[in-house]
């Protein structure tokens, strides 16, 4: 099998392959259709291209080679850099040679990239735009506020800012309605998003994050798989006799990470399991972002659960113990 390595840029990409005679080839192609096109068109269909991941700039490659019937890895640039040991020196051509050397040694690891579907490209797109039209409007309220408090105020400069707050306000709205239609014309995001939103302390913006950044519950498929995703799942801290408090780690999705702590403050006032909880750890002596981090953990395997079992979220609901279902079925059958 033969593997290729491709170090990516917005221009053109670096690849690095071994070919049939043991020789180490190299070459450039441009990040464009065409070129693209042609240089796949000489990749057998039994190949491996493995590519650093840098974000926006190999989604062509990846959507093509998916086309074709290609396998085509994505691997992050820290986990390369730091399982090849000592290194020295860098440049495109030696970063393509070593991302070939990283499949050829962990071949077993790899795990091949599917592009995203036309409703989710969709909803990521319209999802973006609406993050920074919020953004946007924050800085002229922000702006506002400051202008108030000065003692010679503009007439002009709040009327143009009122405007544009107001122009803004109108396409957010636009902008969460198409989401909303673009997820309800599809039966499977639909139902997800009925399911997650039912959660109490989960909102729209929330659920679509969720179904965006886990390719609606299919790619990243459990929720310790999303925990991990987050950054808010715990990892034990130990190296012989000496054990420490388990850590999260910081690489995660902050921005996630952060709506799903304001989901969890919603649950805490508005949900009275979780605000129980929430007491209970307080009154243990618990700092306040670790009983947080756990709530939001508890909420995001409440929705995986939800989403598993096709069934909405009830306060009311009862867990029965495990050890009682196996006992039930166990008289069953001797019945």
């Amino acid at each position: 099998m033969q593997v290729y390595g491709i170090d990516l840029s917005m221009e053109k990409f670096d690849v690095n392959f071994i070919d049939k005679n043991g020789k180490e080839k190299k070459k450039q192609v441009k990040n464009r259709l065409s070129a693209i096109s042609k240089f796949l068109e000489n990749v057998s269909e039994d190949a491996v291209l493995c590519v650093e991941h840098t974000g926006s700039y190999g989604d062509l490659l990846v959507y093509l080679c998916n086309q074709l019937g290609i396998d085509i890895a994505l691997i992050p640039g820290y986990t390369i850099k730091h399982s090849l040991g000592m290194i020295k020196g860098k440049s495109d051509d030696i970063d393509a040679a070593r991302i070939r050397e990283y499949g050829e040694r962990f071949f077993d690891k790899l795990k091949y990239k599917q592009y995203d579907s036309e409703e989710i490209v969709e909803l990521k797109s319209l999802y973006t735009l609406r993050s920074q039209l919020v953004k946007a409007r924050k800085v002229l309220r922000t702006g506002e506020h400051g202008r108030s408090n000065v003692p010679i105020q503009s007439v002009s400069a709040h009327k143009y800012a009122d405007k544009a707050i107001f122009n803004l306000n109108k396409e957010i709205e636009e902008v969460e309605s198409e989401i909303e239609a673009i997820i309800t014309a599809n039966n499977e995001l639909n139902d997800n998003y009925e399911l997650v939103v039912s959660v109490k302390g989960i909102g729209p913006v929330i659920a679509t994050d969720l179904i965006i950044k886990t390719g609606n519950f299919l790619v990243i498929d459990t929720a310790r798989k999303a925990s991990s995703y987050v950054g808010i799942c715990p990892f034990p801290n130990a190296s012989g006799k000496m054990v420490g408090k388990a850590k999260i780690s910081p690489f995660g999705d902050r921005k996630l990470k952060a709506l799903l702590y304001m989901g969890a403050k919603s649950a805490v006032k508005h949900n009275k399991e979780y605000r129980l909880y929430y007491e209970k750890k307080k009154l243990e002596g618990k700092p306040h972002y670790l009983i947080m981090n756990n709530v939001s953990n508890k909420m995001l395997r409440t929705i995986y659960s939800v989403v598993k079992n096709k069934t909405p979220y009830s306060q009311d609901y009862i867990c029965l113990d495990p050890r009682e279902k196996n006992i039930n079925s166990s008289t069953e059958i001797v019945a």
